[in-house]
Parts: C-alpha cells; structure tokens; sequence
C-alpha cells in the first residue's frame, strides 16, 4: 500500500520516499508514499521529477495504482531512495480548478437543485454537467455571479477521512447522479467548503476558495435532454 500524501496535504511540493516496485511494462517505479496524484473524478494526473543516486527522472505521469511513469529508459532499482518534486504550477493550477468546479456545483445544488451528470478539467479550465430543463444567457449570468460571490466569501475548505457508515450519514454526500465509489472501501474522503458545499471528493484542493480567483463562464450548451454543459475559466493567477 502506497501512503497517499495528498489526501491530508496538497500543499506539499517535495517528499521523500521509497521505490517499492518497478514495472518495466509499463515504464513506472511504485513508491511506499506519494504526493502525486495519479487522476481521477475529473483531475487529471500530477506530473513532476524524481531524484535517486544523483540521477534526475523525469516523471511524466502519475496513473492508476499510484505508478509513476518515468521518461528515462532507465529505471531506478527497488529499494532506492528518491525525492520527489511536483511540476507545482500544474498542480496549484489544478487545484484551483478543481475547488472552482466544487464551488459551481455548491452553488447549482443549493440554489437550482440541479444533480452534476458529469464533469472534466484541466489546468485552469473545465466543464460541467447537470440535470436542468432550460438554461439560457440570462440564467448562466446568474450562476456566474452566484459563484464569484463565493470566491469573495473567502470560505475555508476542510477535509475529512470518515468510516464508510459515517459518511453515508451526511445528506447529499454524493453529488453525481450516478454513486462513483468502489464498493467496499473502509473509508471515505470528504472535501468541504465550510457554510457551501460537502462532497465525497479524493482530489486536491486549495485551502480557501479566494484562492481560485475570477471564474469566467465561457460558454454552455444542451447535451441532450435535460442535460446541460457548463464551460467555465480562472485566470492565470488569482488577483491579490
């Protein structure tokens, strides 16, 4: 089992670890901890650097089963110990992308009711889904406004690492209209942003919504039904 170090810290940029396993297959060492994220829930994956015995290997991406996948043709041996460094600009931009999208879902599931159906990012934009009848420019300019409200709320995030029955207590802790959790798991990771919004969330975060800066809606349109897509953009960095 790999120590996920960006459930309880997004804000770590370096750590210091163990290789644990290489698979030559897929060109990837395994680690008995990380700070990378490996994507998912719409996040993409981390990227960075590992150090080991004076060699730099350049980690291209993190994926599923918490493998890093490396550039260099050479992987470093089981056993050796690495540093390992975020490409921090793509993280810190994903996760103010990603409490943007928690802030527009907040504000859609507390002020229209509408379930998300689905949802993408990437560094600084992303998209949305929900379960509305009609949306049209006058109801995306309020959304809009609603959202931006939050941002200046300056609202904390808090994270949570409940039992599996303790946070299937929590009302609406799932907000897609399909549940996306394995089945099983002993414990569930919650992201809250205080007096907003509470989810079952396994990404990273910012640590209080200010930091997401602007959120422009660029764009919507009807993807079928009563499902309506939502694109929203940040700018490269949140004024203040």
């Amino acid at each position: 089992m790999t120590e996920l170090l960006y459930h309880t810290d997004s804000y770590l940029r370096e750590f210091s670890a163990k290789i644990t396993g290489v698979d030559s297959e897929q060109h990837g060492v395994f680690l008995d901890r990380t700070a990378f994220y490996p994507g998912g829930g719409g996040q993409p994956y981390d990227a960075g650097q590992l150090l080991a015995d004076g060699k730099t290997y350049t980690v291209t991406k993190a994926g599923r089963g918490n493998i890093h996948i490396l550039a260099e043709d050479e992987l470093p041996p089981v056993g050796a110990k690495v540093r390992g460094i975020l490409d921090w600009d793509r993280r810190y931009k994903l996760m103010r992308t990603h409490t943007a999208m928690h802030i527009l879902c907040g504000v859609v599931w507390r002020d229209y009711g509408a379930s998300v159906t689905g949802g993408n990012m990437e560094p600084l934009s992303g998209r949305m889904d929900f379960e509305f009848e009609r949306m049209q420019k006058e109801l995306v300019a309020e959304i809009e406004e609603r959202i931006n409200v939050e941002v200046a709320a300056a609202r904390d995030l808090r994270v949570a690492i409940l039992p599996r029955a303790e946070a299937f207590q929590i009302p609406d802790l799932i907000r897609t209209k399909i549940n996306l959790l394995p089945e099983g798991i002993p414990e569930v990771r919650t992201v809250e942003i205080i007096g907003l919004d509470l989810q079952a969330d396994g990404g990273t975060h910012v640590a209080n919504t200010h930091e997401v800066g602007r959120i422009r809606i660029t764009d919507y349109k009807s993807k079928g039904g009563i499902n309506k897509r939502i694109y929203v953009e940040l700018e490269a960095a949140p004024a203040g």
